[in-house]
This record gives C-alpha cells, structure tokens and sequence, in this order.
C-alpha cells in the first residue's frame, strides 16, 4: 500500500493532567467509536500500558467505561511481551558492561586478548550511563551498588533502575521504521565512557546484534480494537515525563494506509507529549499531522483554578463535584496555553471536553466560551458513559477539522543548538522567562554543541507532567519563573540529548495503597479480578 495516499492524522494530547489523568485513551477510543458511529473508515494506534502504574495506582491504561480497548487483561499485562523482549535487550546490554568491568579488571592484556578475542576498552566507573530497568515502580532500586562479594562476582560500583518503558529501547522503538533501522540504532547505544573520555557503545562490546534478536518481534504492532469494533493497534509504551511518549511511527505508517482517519496519542499534558509529537516525532516520521485533540475535563481546570490538592488514591475532593464558575474561570488558562501551543505548530486544535455527570451546562459553556475565543472548537464528549453514541458531536469537530489543510511547522530547525533549543521549548511551551543550567550541565551542553557528531540529535525534555514548570506542586498557568536544568543524558542509539528539568527519576516509586492488592485471579475460570 506504500503508493496509497495517506489518510487524516489525528493526535490526541491533554491539558495540564491531575495525577489522576484526564482520559486521553478513554478520548482517543471514544473518538474511534464516534467516527465508527458516523461510517467512516477510522483506526489508531495506542501505546501499551506499563506494568509499575497497573500494579501502582493508575491502573491500567485500556480506557474506561464504553470508551475503551479489548480483551483489557491481555492488554494491560503484558500483551504480546514486546515490554519483557526490551527489558531483556536491555539488561543484556548492562550485563555485557559489567561482565567486560570484571575481566578487564581480573587479568592482563595477554590473558584478556586470549581469553575475550577483544582489545581492552578501560571503562571509567565513574562514567557509567546506563543501568538496569524492570516494568515495576520499585524506589528501592533508584541507586544501588553492584559487584559486592569475590572477585569472580561482578565489578563494585553505584549502579541505578529505571522503569521499562523509560528505557532508551523503547524510546528507538517508537521512532524506528524497520529491522535493520533498529539494529542500527540498537547498536549506537553510549553505555559508559573510557578513561580518555571516549564513548564505549553497545557496538564496542559487540551485543547490540543480540539486543536485536531480543526485540526482533517488537517492531510488529498488535491489533486489538476498541469496545465498538474499530481496530486499534498498540505498540510501544513510553511515558512522555521521562522519554518519548509516542506511540510508533511503524504503526502511524501502516495505519495511515489502513485507515480514512489515524488517531494517535501523546503522554501527558501538551507542554511534553504534544511537544515530543512535533518536535522529535514529526521530524523523524515526516508526516504532517491535521488536527490535534486537547482533552481537558472541568475537574481539572478547577484545580488549576486554585483547587484542594488532588491526590492519587484518595477519594476526589467534594469541590470538583460542585458548580464552581470562579475556580474554574481562573483555570482555563491552562487550557488556552495549550492551545496556544498547538496552534503555534500549525496543527488545527480541537477541544474535547470529557464529561462527567458532575459538570454543569454552565461550567461547560464557560469551557466552549473560552476555547473558541482561544481558536479552537470545543464538542462536549459523553464517550464514557456512552460510546460511541456519546462522541457524535465530538467526531463531527474532528471530521471538520480535518477538511482545512494544517500549516505545520517545527519550532526551531534542527541546526538550532541545544540550548537555544532548550530556551526555545521553555520560553514557548512552559512559558518560563528563561532558563538557568548548573555548571555541570552548561559545560556538557557546550561539549554537545561543539561536537558536529549530535548536531543531528533531537531535543528531548525531561520535566514533570503535573505542572507547565519544573515543579509538580505549581498548578495553573504560572508566570516570573525559570526552568532549571540539572543535567543533559545522552541517548545516541535514539540520537536524542535529554535535558533534565529540576529533580526528576527515571524510577516512579509504589505508593502506600498500590493496586496489586485488589488484583487476583478466579482459580476456576482463570479470569482476573482486580485491574480495573
């Protein structure tokens, strides 16, 4: 199908989320079930939901209600295992490392030409950048120290974890375009650097072929669909807090053939998702996206308002369940920022409104008032509760939407340097006045920037999805503030440099109330209990 035009692509972001999250899967399968309802030709790709927040708090990643993917237990553990394949690709690649520590340390150069056929690399222990990862949120693993007992038991040094889906794997994943696009990205990977300085990939120590064979099934999408019959495929699952959070360019591909309309979406809220989508995305994908849908829910706008605090695991406070057109006046802003950015691109915006029974005709024509003055039509979506047959009005805006031809344009071109980028993404996106680095991040980013070999790297920012700043607790639309930068990670396999906005871990910690303690399986029927 390679010679078939194109159809319409759709992606689907959010504003600024609460820890809850603000239903872009439940909004990206509602849309599906709309379009369905109107007989149009529609599809989409998701992303696969990551074992830590299902066995955490968020649960799983299916959607809800009528709106949403099935079977849901095969979707949310582990599916297809493409997640497993790149935690096992990935350690081996940790494990080549440290092994090759422990040799180069036991013998001399003789021993170690004839006993490892390879030359001594000299690792630098201190300049380890990789470490381990499994699909849980375990805070214990953050820093860890590796090798203890014999000498025949591993090299001593401070290690770390990160969660699966924040591994630099699945981040190539997502932004591959065949199997030998993944090989070769598979083996450009920085693991560590020398004593000298120089970079030692997974090429070096000749593993990035067997990463390969490990992730060889990973690059196929798998089809589900949603709960409306519209086919849904799912493929790669990265959040966009901490890496790239798009789903694949692969089934973006396959699905713009297969499909009149291709729905897609991004991690988050659109300072990071929408912002990874059209800046790292769009540039390696070339495709031009139509519309972008910003799913917001009035709850939402009222914490940013100056709402109670809303916290994961406890019950919604009773004023997002009350008219508030005060709190919610004062929370729109956030909303009219991301539009802001979304029209910054070129992209025709579209404001699904993801209603729930609390919201009041008010509150919602308050939400559409300001939205259309912002550019940007505003539908009020029902898909939860009811379908496809809820997402009517919401299909029509899209469908709408679609028929203007976007002007898409990237906001900076990639000979910017990374922190001009940097301030470029901040003072626009965030709506920070600038940005202040640490000396140590400075002087990386000076020795990124004058080494041509990343002048072909993206951008790829490392922030918390809760607020538009660097800081998680500063809700609403803040202003007079400046985004810290602690330091810039190097993932040269994906050919990304990631700089990292305050504090932030690659390792989400388990809470207190987790969800694996409702979860359990019927001994007779072999059905499980529990996950949604």
């Amino acid at each position: 199908m390679k010679d078939k035009p194109d159809g319409k692509y759709i992606e689907v972001t959010a504003i600024t989320p609460t820890p809850l999250g603000e239903g872009k899967s439940t909004t990206s399968c509602g849309l599906m079930e709309g379009m369905g309802k109107r007989g149009v030709n529609v599809g989409g790709c998701l992303r696969q939901p990551s074992g830590g927040p299902t066995m955490n708090i968020k649960g799983t990643a299916a959607g809800g209600g009528n709106s949403l993917i099935i079977p849901m237990t095969e979707f949310s553990m582990g599916l297809t295992g493409d997640i497993n394949d790149i935690m096992n690709a990935h350690n081996l690649a940790m494990v080549a490392l440290t092994s090759r520590m422990q040799h180069e340390r036991n013998y001399n150069d003789e021993q170690l030409a004839r006993l490892t056929r390879m030359p001594r690399i000299d690792v630098d222990p201190t300049r380890v950048e990789m470490g381990w990862i499994m699909d849980f949120c375990a805070q214990s693993l953050r820093n860890i120290v590796i090798g203890l007992g014999g000498r025949f038991d591993g090299f001593v040094m401070q290690s770390k974890f990160g969660i699966a889906v924040s591994s630099e794997l699945m981040a190539i994943l997502s932004i591959v375009r065949d199997l030998a696009d993944l090989r070769e990205k598979l083996n450009n990977i920085t693991l560590a650097f020398d004593k000298s300085g120089k970079v030692v990939t997974t090429g070096d120590l000749e593993v990035g072929n067997a990463m390969t064979a490990w992730m060889r099934n990973t690059i196929n999408p798998t089809l589900m669909m949603t709960a409306e019959y519209q086919p849904c495929m799912i493929h790669a699952g990265p959040f966009a807090n901490i890496a790239v959070g798009q789903s694949s360019i692969i089934a973006d591909r396959v699905g713009l053939k297969l499909f009149d309309y291709h729905i897609t979406e991004s991690g988050f809220g659109a300072d990071i998702g929408f912002e990874k989508f059209w800046n790292v995305k769009c540039r390696y994908s070339g495709l031009k996206p139509h519309v972008s849908v910003l799913t917001t829910t009035i709850r939402a706008l009222k914490m940013h308002g100056g709402g109670p605090k809303v916290v994961a695991g406890l019950p919604l406070p009773e004023e997002y369940a009350k008219e508030d057109l005060g709190l919610l006046e004062k929370g729109v802003a956030n909303m009219v920022h991301h539009i802001n950015t979304i029209r910054m691109s070129g992209i025709n915006p579209v404001v699904c409104i993801n209603c729930f029974h609390t919201d009041t005709k008010d509150e919602i024509a308050m939400v559409r008032k300001y939205a259309e003055e912002a550019g940007a039509s505003a539908p009020v979506s029902t898909h939860w509760a009811d379908g496809g047959d809820g997402a009517l009005e919401f299909a029509d805006a899209v469908i709408d939407a679609c028929k203007a031809e976007p002007q898409f344009k990237f906001l900076y071109p990639l000979e910017t340097k990374l922190r001009d980028r940097v301030d470029l993404i901040a003072r626009n996106v965030y709506g920070a006045d600038g940005v202040a680095w640490t000396p140590a991040a400075e002087a990386k980013a000076k020795m990124l920037e004058n080494d041509p070999k990343y002048d072909d790297y993206t951008t790829m920012m490392v922030k918390t999805h809760l607020s538009l700043t660097h800081d998680p607790a500063v809700k609403g639309t803040p202003k007079g503030w400046t985004l810290p930068i602690q330091d810039v990670l190097i993932f040269s396999g994906a050919k990304f440099l990631c700089p990292c906005c305050g504090a932030i871990s690659l390792m989400p910690g388990t809470s207190s109330d987790p969800a694996y303690r409702r979860v359990d399986v019927d001994v007779n029927t072999g059905k499980v209990t529990g996950l949604f």
